[in-house]
């Protein structure tokens, strides 16, 4: 199994940043496709940005491309969200989440197994 532990969330003005860490720990091997997402309230969770683990091309929702950047510490086994120029529509719970199986990347939610606790985001206009 994978262990997935996000932090670095909090409350920000509109135009502000944060950045997000997913520390990953257990089975996890290059090739495995990482995610971000996020879900607000009374809405569906939704995919933010992607990237496999060990590197890769990322990709990202359209909401949040040229804003937000996947990136990641192969030494720190960390994953990062930078997220840039902040918009109240941004709020919402994020996760981090490993699929538990080799394929493509990205993937449907249904296919990734292992997810972090979430780190609240709330951007405030």
């Amino acid at each position: 199994q994978v262990h997935l532990v996000e932090s670095g969330g909090g409350s920000v003005q509109a135009g502000g940043s944060l950045r997000l860490s997913c520390a990953a720990s257990g089975y996890t091997y290059n090739g495995m496709c990482m995610g971000w997402f996020r879900q607000a309230p009374g809405k569906e969770r939704e995919g933010v940005a992607y990237v496999r683990y060990g590197g890769g091309s990322p990709a990202y929702a359209a909401s949040v491309k040229g804003r937000f950047t996947i990136a990641q510490d192969a030494a720190k086994n960390t994953v990062y969200l930078q997220m840039n120029s902040l918009k109240p529509e941004d709020t919402a719970m994020y996760y981090c989440a490993a699929a538990s199986r080799s394929g493509v990347c990205p993937r449907p939610l249904a296919d990734f197994g292992y997810w972090g606790q979430g780190t609240q985001v709330t951007v405030s206009s």
